[in-house]
């Protein structure tokens, strides 16, 4: 299959001192057509339905679709706390108009759960997750987190549960490039992934296992994580969805000018797509 162009949007992790109405100016501005908000990004932050209504009624006025609200933390531990975070999310995207829920597993040492219990509590946390999310014709974006102590490292075992329920018209995967390096994980699954997740680590210092969000960039020439050749093997297999752009690293997130910043990071990403 001939490769897809990349189609870029923007995380409100790459610059969360920015307002919703500023991130959504921000991406017309970069001739990008779409945005992931967040729970995360303090007073910035996607809370109520009024405010995420008005999130929706900006987002129109430019042309810009609302990929989704991240996230859903830890999804795969389900009680009825999360039961009820997952209802109110689900209600915040259905307002803005938004089209998923990104979901994120527990990342913790003490966890202690086998590998069954895990694979259990997923499966669990997923059948839950359907009713909800259902409810609001809502897509689930299941993001592994490849960290050693995450309870949900590879795309594997999320594709695996997704297949045992059943349930691929309702969840997708999040290929993340920092994640997908920092699990080790060869397959990328293209037919079963709804929206990328993009950033770069330069520090020769840190290895694969030690790497920690504060180390995301935007990518560059100098990349590690060979982000760009992730994103290519997953367009030239079919993918035709987002590519977001989600650093953590201060050096980033604190820019004056973050949009020059981006500009520059697409700019590479699609000289090398070419090359």
């Amino acid at each position: 299959m001939s490769q897809q162009t990349p189609r870029f949007a923007l995380n409100h992790m790459i610059c969360p001192r920015l307002s919703v109405s500023e991130l959504i100016e921000g991406a017309a501005q970069l001739g990008l057509s779409a945005v992931e908000l967040r729970n995360d990004v303090g007073d910035n932050s996607i809370q109520t339905i009024d405010q995420a209504k008005e999130a929706g009624r900006l987002a129109r006025e430019k042309g810009i679709e609302i990929l989704s609200i991240n996230a859903l933390y830890p999804f795969n531990i389900w009680n009825a706390e999360r039961a009820e975070q997952a209802e109110n999310l689900a209600q915040l995207v259905d307002a803005c108009g938004g089209h998923g829920l990104v979901l994120c597993p527990l990342v913790d040492a003490n966890h202690g759960a086998s590998e069954h219990e895990k694979r259990a509590g997923l499966k669990d946390a997923l059948a839950a997750l359907d009713r909800i999310l259902g409810r609001y014709d809502l897509q689930g974006f299941v993001e592994p987190l490849g960290f050693p102590i995450s309870s949900l490292r590879t795309k594997q075992m999320a594709v695996d549960a997704i297949r045992e329920l059943g349930m691929t018209h309702r969840f997708s995967l999040v290929h993340d490039t920092f994640h997908h390096a920092g699990a080790g994980e060869r397959d990328v699954f293209p037919e079963h992934t709804g929206l990328v997740h993009v950033s770069g680590v330069e520090d020769k210092s840190i290895n694969f296992e030690t790497m920690l969000d504060e180390h995301r960039l935007l990518v560059g020439p100098h990349d590690r994580l060979d982000s760009i050749g992730q994103v290519q093997q997953l367009l030239a297999a079919g993918y035709d969805q987002y590519i977001s752009f989600e650093p953590f690293a201060p050096a980033v997130c604190n820019l004056d000018d973050p949009f020059t910043a981006i500009q520059g990071s697409m700019d590479e990403i699609r000289r090398k797509l070419t090359a």
